[in-house]
């Protein structure tokens, strides 16, 4: 059996799970049942072979593959639920449930969507509550590792922004013309994720446009975002170095990270006539703090022969600055120098956490039984001089600009 992952095709799969029903791209027709039941899940198994570090997906998560464990099981393992109910012809909620490694090394369930749509037309709808963000190709499905070839979405472009949902409402408009269906989406409101160990994440006055075209086995997809970004945790060294008068107010006001304007462009295509695909992506996100203006990229191609599709895929992922100078020292007293010098080193590294790094990844999905798929996925990454990469948990013992090698196995399910 062969399985085809271009969007159009996306929409059979996310029927067993009922994703067609709550998701703005698809707003096609709905079952006449009442309620309606779906899940799905991954069990995955990542090896690294960077000790002196840990591998894993996004910053909310505390550790991974190679430092804390020689295989992680957490990196890409989570269970999902989602349940849609039919309130009156026109009005639908759905309620979608994750279980996962949170920041706090617990696996409390979360909840990813939950909201009411009302389709006022049979091509435009409103939204509100917790809402998929569009910011990506398959911001729908990026979960749902059945729905996708790969075993991971390339983190080069799907790393620029971790936080895939947020409280507020949107607007989608579909509009037909001959053989090309295009899709319209307006979003508005916010996302304050915690990480226990660093304080609360505010991303405030979040908006989102987005728009979908497909014609055929071609899809494209571009989204522009902007919100207000406050993060607690560098508050600290931030103060201090204001503590050294205007030099300092200067350093402290580039890169702290309250109420920071951030943007994204994202754009994307996928080409999927059945027996194979070609898919790439583009990002760039800014920031205007000390995280920076960040871009990257992948292309991705596999070729389906019966139930196995082989895949390469590279990405590039790039920022705009990894280090800074700093206060000067040498206009400041011995018994100020010091300190200085320890915010200076305090900064830089947090500059060299910014991902420089280009990934070369080939793997292969194996359909063995209805519903459920094999994955097997090897990722040889540069990491660029002077960062850290995707890498966290770094050990005084790690070398900036490794290279790393990783090795991963999931199996993907749905019900």
């Amino acid at each position: 059996m062969s399985i085809s992952f271009a969007p159009k095709n996306r929409v059979k799969i996310g029927a067993v799970l009922v994703v067609s029903c709550c998701s703005s791209v698809y707003a096609g027709g709905v079952d006449d049942s009442m309620v309606s039941l779906g899940g799905f899940g991954t069990l995955g198994a990542v090896h690294s072979s960077e000790q002196q570090a840990d591998f894993t997906t996004n910053f909310f998560k505390p550790n991974g593959a190679g430092y804390t464990r020689d295989w992680s099981l957490s990196v890409d393992s989570l269970i999902g639920a989602q349940v849609t109910v039919k309130i009156a012809p026109r009005l639908l909620a759905v309620l979608q449930v994750i279980t996962q490694q949170n920041y706090d090394n617990t696996y409390r369930p979360h909840v990813e969507w939950a909201d009411l749509k009302y389709q006022i037309t049979p091509d435009l709808s409103v939204r509100v509550g917790r809402i998929v963000l569009p910011s990506f190709l398959i911001s729908d499905s990026r979960n749902v590792g059945y729905a996708n070839p790969w075993l991971r979405p390339p983190l080069e472009v799907y790393g620029l922004i971790p936080i895939s949902s947020s409280d507020g409402a949107d607007m989608s408009y579909r509009l037909r013309i001959g053989d090309v269906t295009q899709t319209l989406v307006g979003t508005y409101g916010y996302s304050t994720p915690s990480i226990p160990l660093h304080g609360a994440v505010e991303a405030r006055h979040l908006w989102l446009i987005g728009d979908t075209i497909e014609y055929g086995a071609t899809t494209l997809h571009i989204a522009y975002e902007e919100a207000r970004l406050t993060v607690d945790y560098l508050g600290d060294l931030f103060d201090a170095y204001r503590q050294f008068g205007p030099p300092g107010n200067a350093l402290a006001d580039k890169y702290d990270l309250e109420n920071k304007r951030v943007t994204f462009l994202g754009l994307g295509g996928m080409y999927d006539p059945g027996n194979w695909f070609i898919a790439a992506e583009w990002g760039t996100t800014d920031l205007n703090s000390v995280l920076g203006k960040n871009t990257g990229w992948y292309v991705s191609s596999g070729y389906r022969v019966k139930k196995f599709t082989p895949y390469l895929t590279y990405g590039i992922a790039k920022t705009n600055n990894l280090s800074d100078p700093g206060l000067s020292l040498s206009s400041l007293p011995p018994y100020l120098a010091g300190p200085a010098a320890g915010l200076n080193a305090g900064l830089n590294s947090v500059l060299s956490t910014k991902r420089v790094q280009s990934t070369i990844s080939a793997g292969a999905r194996w359909d063995f039984i209805k519903n459920a798929d094999l994955k097997l996925q090897f990722d040889h990454t540069r990491i660029g001089a002077g960062s850290s990469g995707e890498l966290i948990n770094l050990q005084p013992a790690f070398a900036l600009g490794a290279r790393v090698n990783l090795i991963s196995v999931t199996f993907d399910f749905v019900f």
